[in-house]
């Protein structure tokens, strides 16, 4: 792929280690053009060293402009970044032949570079010990407080109070809130036995994490460790039924297989215990610049598992009206297995 456009602030910042909410970027052969307002000029320059810095009132004309200066005859794009409006403007180039190439940018970043996988990893310790920091709070003060008040102190806790941005809006649920796979905060109270659900992850420069744990409310919750234990009967099966699942889905990680497989791996072990139509949404998916990314680990996908891939691995029950489940890691593949990250 030789000309592209992309939009996508994390698709441009791929490209050229700098973006912005009102950019483009162009390669054309050897030539690189990042395209953007004034507001953020001097910063690009500053940031960007492999492309040229346009400044442009309207990018999108600019970029027809430049298409048709290049007598570019053939461009890709991602239909599923520009409006119909941008891509009208932008085929004024009387030239260029458009090419839709759906997620192409997510294709190209589907492994990750040694780099990447470095600030991944740090991302996700990150998410650990603020998991564990929001454990020791719901100790001290989670008693009798409301999941709105429970889901902006998770929030304060991920972000080290503004130091990092979140991968994503959290998840704080209680009994039977956590039915919903991604249920928002409400005023259900936090009381002694309560299941708590808690889906959250930070960024670290740029790169998201992505952790879901459980655990029923005491003076000693803890979400470090994977074997919870809970006073119902019911609880405790779903909970160990979702950890073998896990536990199985990442065995079957491994180069050369099919995502598909993983996800397989996973829905037989909750299937088999008689909880297959409570699992509602595939096994994981990608996780890098965006929270989801390819490989989609579904029941459909037929993508081939490879080396440096990283997404979670993140089964999950849902039983209406009473409580829900979910677990979930992030993986590395390796040249042999699935490394827990």
């Amino acid at each position: 792929m030789t000309n592209y456009i992309l939009k996508d602030e994390n698709a441009v910042f791929y490209e050229c280690g700098f973006s912005c909410d009102n950019a483009l970027f162009l390669k054309l052969g050897e030539e690189s053009f990042f395209l953007t307002d004034s507001r953020y000029k001097i910063e690009a320059k500053e940031k960007i060293k492999k492309a040229q810095i346009v400044e442009a009132k309207n990018l999108f004309e600019e970029a027809s402009r430049i298409l048709q200066k290049h007598k570019i005859r053939k461009l890709y794009f991602d239909p599923c970044e520009l409006s119909v409006k941008e891509f009208e403007t932008l085929k004024n180039s009387k030239y260029t032949y458009f090419e839709p190439s759906a997620d192409f940018s997510k294709q190209k970043r589907i492994k990750k570079t040694n780099k990447e996988i470095k600030l991944i990893k740090k991302a996700v310790k990150l998410t650990q010990n603020a998991f564990e920091q929001y454990a020791s709070y719901l100790k001290r003060q989670g008693l009798g407080k409301d999941e709105k008040r429970l889901h902006f102190e998770c929030r304060a806790k991920l972000s080290d109070t503004g130091r990092y941005d979140l991968s994503f809006d959290p998840i704080v649920a209680i009994n039977e809130n956590a039915a919903k796979p991604h249920a928002f905060a409400s005023k259900k109270e936090l009381k002694i036995g309560s299941l708590i659900l808690v889906d959250a992850g930070l960024k670290y420069e740029r790169y998201c994490s992505d952790r879901t744990r459980v655990a029923e409310y005491s003076q000693e919750i803890t979400f470090d460790k994977k074997d919870q234990s809970f006073l119902s009967s019911k609880r405790q099966k779903v909970y160990d039924t979702l950890l073998k699942a896990q536990q199985n889905a990442i065995k079957a990680v491994k180069p050369g297989v099919k995502a598909c497989e993983i996800d397989k791996a996973a829905r037989e072990v909750i299937e088999k215990a008689g909880f297959g139509k409570y699992f509602v949404h595939s096994t994981g998916h990608g996780v890098g610049l965006d929270i989801h990314e390819f490989p989609i680990i579904s029941a459909k996908s037929q993508t081939i598992i490879e080396e440096n891939m990283i997404f979670t691995i993140e089964p999950g029950i849902y039983l209406p009206g009473e409580f829900g489940i979910r677990i979930e890691d992030m993986v590395k593949v390796t040249h042999t297995r699935a490394a827990v990250l």
